[in-house]
């Protein structure tokens, strides 16, 4: 037979919280009893004294808070006090009105500590100072934290979704754990309750001290109809006895509030981080040895003057320019003293690993997404003696420069460039700057800043002293010379620019011929964003319904490889709706925006003239590349002889063009172009080759030169 005895679920529960399950329901219980049951004055005394006791504990623990959350509890301690003093008031007023008339101990020696002790038995000034300390806390510390804790509410709302979004994408990123995901919401969560609860609470306080006014005022009234009509006492004995006994009722209950009112507003109005309020203080308020001199200098010199309190002042000023000096001499000694313990650590750490062996390497942090750095598209390193051109605080101009040359870009070219990341490179000469594309070099070189670099153009007279170098962009023959020399070289016919001018035109020289590779996907799809505000439908139906994205990306590169500005987008898309129902070819798409742009594309190499002076190719050679082209479809039939003998007429033929200042450009049949504007590109880079089909029927062709192959 089991004689055990099974408890319900609650009981079970409280039994294995044990006592803490049972403090607040005792608590309450108490309170209430305190309100309804009489209370002997030595029992009151315990309860005012524990009073007294909880509001600096709960004081002291908000000033040793890191964050809110560390004392979530909060709230409900400002209820349970609150009902607590309100409860007091009630106990206290029964045996004031019951026995008050038996003298001032009636209600305890607390009360009667506070009515005769702290007030000097003058219920008058008692008066004033319970109005004060009611004003204080009710006007100033309890509204400026009820206000505080309204908007910490309102913020703490609003920001929540923004925070539970980014706690997503850590847990997404695989930088936390679902567990840190779980706890890093309740913590979110809890603080916007937190903060409500806080705005709620602070009511309480304010009631409070309405309540503790009210209490007061009834207890003077009530006490002077009792010992006038009860126990015939005059009107002055009794006003006395019984004002006295309220006013040290309400101070003992009101210091208590005041001090909880100062608690909610430290824990609301912290700015949160990883010290303490005390530590906060402490370490912001008196972090400036300035502060501290300033302010010991002007206490001192008020202590000068006549009439004042001058050891006070002057003693005061001392100790704050004595504190100044030793905090400015622990500042100075801080460095010191973090190597010496540095230094001691790794002595220690070197210890450890000789004791066990070969030593295992520091532990560090696991590796993580954010080791990853993503490449920068352009960038522009710098030595350290360059460092002033991108400066603005050193009157450098670059950076304003490049800014330039992204818009001149974007008006010219068609397209916005991707931004140019600058960072100092202590590898590099220290006048020496590189240029990068996605994380490769393609342009380097040197700027001497302070001089200026004289190019000659091929028609400058004379020599410069300095030292003789190339200009980086084109490889002109050039010379760094003094400021003091600038005049003359301009007179002998040189070129001179300054140091920030030489690298903002090489890098603009780079940015256009690598303009292909800088049009990437979200170049192309933000050209079409900013296109489709005015033609919404001619995109539209284009992308990706006629072309796909890939597609048009890649004829947009065919054309910026071969120096076609892409500025014209509407031609290009209409050209590609009317020729991608044909071929979805990127090269022969290419071909048909190519003539579709033939008047844009001869303005570029001839802008100004209807004469246009070219080279062509021989018959006999056209013959042998058509038939090139027939053999190998895309040109590999031609034998490597032939190509060296093309290449090399062709530069020869280039460079007498530009001799007799004319563009070298090269006029082809349209089957040949793509042939030989690929072929050529390499080995004459200043040859540009056009098709027939491309030149405007209102252009006038002037042959200059053949492109033949000897006999």
């Amino acid at each position: 037979m089991n004689n055990s005895i099974k408890l319900p679920a609650w009981a079970n529960g409280l039994a294995a919280k044990g006592a803490s399950a049972l403090a607040a329901p005792i608590f309450i219980v108490v309170l209430l009893a305190m309100m309804i049951l009489p209370l002997p004055a030595f029992v009151l005394d315990v309860f005012f004294s524990f009073n007294i006791a909880l509001s600096v504990i709960v004081l002291l623990t908000a000033l040793y808070t890191v964050k809110p959350l560390d004392f979530m509890a909060f709230p409900a301690i400002l209820l349970i006090s609150t009902m607590l003093r309100l409860a007091l008031n009630v106990a206290s007023t029964r045996i004031v009105l019951t026995e008050g008339h038996t003298g001032g101990a009636a209600a305890g020696k607390v009360v009667e500590a506070f009515g005769h002790f702290l007030i000097g038995g003058n219920f008058t000034v008692g008066i004033v100072v319970f109005i004060i300390l009611t004003i204080i806390n009710f006007s100033v510390v309890t509204k400026g934290a009820g206000r505080i804790a309204e908007v910490g509410a309102r913020f703490a709302l609003d920001a929540m979704p923004g925070k539970q979004m980014a706690i997503d994408a850590d847990l997404n990123a695989g930088l936390i754990g679902e567990a840190d995901a779980r706890k890093r919401r309740n913590e979110v969560a809890q603080e916007a309750e937190f903060y409500g609860a806080m705005d709620g609470a602070s009511k309480y306080v304010k009631g409070d001290a309405v309540a503790g006014i009210m209490i007061t005022l009834i207890n003077v009234i009530g006490g002077l109809i009792v010992g006038i009509v009860q126990h015939d006492l005059a009107a002055g004995q009794a006003a006395e006895t019984y004002t006295l006994l309220a006013i040290g009722d309400g101070l003992v209950a009101q210091i208590p509030s005041l001090i909880i009112s100062i608690a909610a507003g430290m824990v609301v109005s912290r700015v949160a981080n990883e010290d303490d309020i005390s530590s906060q203080v402490t370490n912001q308020l008196f972090a400036r040895p300035e502060a501290l001199y300033i302010t010991g200098g002007i206490i001192f010199a008020l202590g000068m003057i006549p009439g004042m309190p001058n050891l006070v002042f002057l003693l005061l000023g001392s100790v704050l320019c004595g504190g100044g000096y030793m905090i400015a001499k622990r500042k100075k000694d801080q460095p010191a003293r973090e190597a010496a313990e540095a230094e001691a650590a790794a002595a220690a750490g070197g210890a450890a690993g000789g004791a066990g062996g070969a030593g295992a390497p520091a532990e560090s942090e696991e590796a993580t997404w954010q080791d990853v750095m993503p490449v920068d598209t352009l960038g522009l390193e710098v030595g350290y003696r360059l460092i002033p051109l991108v400066d603005k605080n050193q009157g450098g101009e670059l950076l304003k420069r490049i800014k330039g040359i992204r818009k001149k870009f974007a008006q010219e070219v068609g397209f916005l460039a991707p931004p140019v990341h600058i960072r100092d490179n202590l590898e590099l000469k220290p006048s020496a700057y590189r240029i990068t594309l996605k994380g490769v070099e393609v342009g380097a070189g040197e700027a001497m800043n302070g001089q200026f670099l004289a190019i000659n153009p091929g028609m400058a007279s004379g020599t410069l002293p300095g030292l003789v170098t190339t200009d980086p962009a084109f490889g002109l023959p050039a010379t760094w010379i003094d400021a003091s020399l600038r005049d003359e070289a301009q007179s002998l016919g040189y070129t001179v620019v300054d140091a920030g001018t030489v690298v903002a035109t090489h890098l603009n020289h780079l940015i256009t011929m690598h303009a292909s590779e800088l049009l990437g996907r979200l170049e192309v799809q933000a050209l079409l964003d900013h296109l489709g505000k005015e033609t919404p439908k001619l995109v539209d139906e284009l992308v990706p319904k006629v072309v796909s994205l890939s597609t048009l990306q890649k004829v947009l590169q065919n054309l910026l490889q071969e120096g076609v500005h892409i500025r014209d987008m509407r031609t290009i898309i209409e050209a590609l709706s009317e020729y991608a129902g044909q071929t979805q070819d990127p090269n022969e798409l290419t071909a048909m925006v190519r003539v579709a742009l033939g008047r844009a594309i001869v303005q570029q190499l001839f802008p100004g003239t209807n004469e246009l002076s070219v080279m062509t190719l021989d018959n006999r050679l056209e013959r042998l590349l058509m038939q090139a082209m027939g053999a190998g479809g895309d040109g590999t039939g031609i034998e490597p002889g032939l190509a060296d003998t093309i290449a090399q007429q062709a530069a020869n033929a280039a460079q007498q063009q530009e001799q007799m200042g004319h563009t070298p450009v090269l006029l082809v049949p349209a089957p040949l172009r793509v042939l030989l504007s690929r072929f050529l590109r390499r080995a004459v880079p200043q040859l540009k080759v056009l098709s027939h089909n491309e030149v405007p029927e209102s252009k006038t062709i002037r042959v200059t030169s053949l492109v033949g192959v000897p006999m």
